[in-house]
């Protein structure tokens, strides 16, 4: 079987990749491969299409391939909360949590992963258009892939961007470089506090799928679970994972990373998070309609999402 995520030398989806290198998800009966597919829509494409069998991504992205969420079905949280943090030049002196300072600046942000900029600027009272404030991919990010953060800390190093909307690892090179200011960090309460529910990593599959084996999506619950746990237990397990996936500078930052996202780790998908997050899609047009909970959540897998 094949996990695809958009982002590998990253905090954002390191549950599914420590499920796969810890072994979590063989112990449970399952041979499961890491495949990096960038930018995300087109993992959920992987999956629609039937390349792959889990996507672990970004939650609102499976509407890139699944309208209205037919066909898919979100399994289980990697974690709790929209995870991706605006850094902007050392040299702009931006303050923490001040969300004006992103008129007239130029923010990189990869395909699907700016909705959820664009989302929060728009809860805060920023008109994208009036005040000036550009979103565009990350230059040179488009072949990427697997360093999606590091590319962006790379750009605003060099000034083709003013500002980035990325995960923690591009983040937290930048700050160490002394060339980034983190702004916002929507999971520790920047910013307007219903942004937190825009969206989540999960792990996401296919009605098909479930439908067919059953058995096989709950024991991807399972090992998600596990691996959770395991690294709440022993987050210097993070370090092993890092030094086989990711390069040397990033792999002694993994396992800090993780010990700050670790209050985060619950397997849950709450019905006030697919409300918060169906509520956002459809403010971005990214939903029709009104979705039940059920028909975006497998809930016959809610029993085994605590430990």
């Amino acid at each position: 079987m094949k996990l695809a995520v958009p982002d590998m030398i990253s905090n954002s989806y390191f549950p599914a990749e420590a499920a796969v290198e810890l072994g979590f998800f063989k112990a449970e009966g399952l041979d499961v491969s890491l495949e990096l597919i960038f930018p995300v829509d087109k993992a959920y494409a992987a999956l629609r299409d039937g390349a792959v069998d889990f996507v672990g991504g970004s939650a609102h992205s499976a509407l890139a391939a699944f309208p209205d969420f037919r066909g898919v079905k979100l399994i289980c949280a990697q974690a709790q909360g929209m995870y991706w943090f605006l850094v902007m030049h050392a040299d702009l002196k931006a303050q923490r949590g001040d969300i004006s300072a992103v008129k007239g600046r130029r923010i990189g942000a990869a395909p699907w992963v700016d909705k959820g900029l664009r989302g929060l600027l728009t809860a805060a009272g920023i008109d994208i258009a009036r005040d000036g404030v550009t979103i565009a991919p990350v230059p040179g990010a488009a072949d990427a892939g697997v360093n999606f953060g590091l590319t962006a800390a790379k750009a605003l190093e060099e000034r083709t961007i003013d500002a980035f909307w990325a995960n923690g690892m591009g983040a937290e090179v930048a700050v160490r470089r002394g060339v980034g200011t983190i702004v916002l960090d929507v999971r520790r309460g920047d910013g307007p506090k219903r942004c937190f529910n825009f969206t989540a990593a999960t792990i996401a599959t296919t009605d098909a799928l479930i439908a067919r084996s059953p058995h096989q999506a709950a024991a991807a619950v399972r090992a998600m679970v596990k691996t959770q746990a395991a690294l709440k237990a022993n987050v210097e397990r993070a370090g092993d994972v890092g030094k086989t996936l990711f390069p040397p500078a990033e792999a002694v930052l993994i396992t800090d990373l993780i010990r700050r996202d670790l209050p985060y780790y619950d397997a849950a998908l709450s019905p006030d998070f697919i409300a918060g997050m169906a509520e956002f899609a459809r403010g971005q047009g990214l939903l029709s309609g009104h979705v039940a909970y059920t028909d975006v959540v497998a809930t016959q897998f809610a029993p085994l999402w605590k430990a």
